[in-house]
């Protein structure tokens, strides 16, 4: 019990300290649990329309490549108007494993996953991609 001088009366006073993280998502405030601790909710599926963006404009520029509709990535830049070198990095996304592809189009990718993290980077086998991003 704690006593309060400005007004002499008691009162209890009660902390709850939780430990979270917010990141911003979409637009939205998502709380992040800590590494190691337990969900306390059930986990929703949450489709991040960034990532899923992402991934189908990669697959879409890899199939005008392929059609020979654009012959680079400097074309598919020019015309889209942004960097080839964006380019090349978002076509990097359609050599992710199915699994992965899978778990990020049923909004079931860990929270802390960004195109950022998906840019970066990952190993050509799709168990060690696996082990790295989920």
């Amino acid at each position: 019990m704690i006593t309060n001088s400005d007004t002499g009366s008691d009162t209890n006073i009660i902390t709850v300290q939780v430990p979270l993280t917010l990141r911003k998502r979409g637009g939205r405030k998502l709380i992040v649990a800590p590494v190691g601790q337990e969900r306390w909710a059930s986990a929703r599926p949450r489709v991040d329309n960034t990532l899923v963006k992402a991934i189908a404009r990669a697959y879409r520029w890899q199939q005008m490549l392929k059609q020979g509709a654009y012959a680079s990535a400097e074309d598919i830049a020019k015309v889209e108007k942004i960097s080839a070198s964006y380019v090349s990095r978002l076509l990097q996304l359609t050599l992710l494993s199915p699994a992965i592809v899978e778990t990020v189009l049923d909004g079931h990718q860990p929270a802390t996953m960004t195109t950022a993290d998906l840019l970066q980077p990952v190993p050509a086998q799709w168990h060690a991609q696996r082990a790295l991003l989920c």
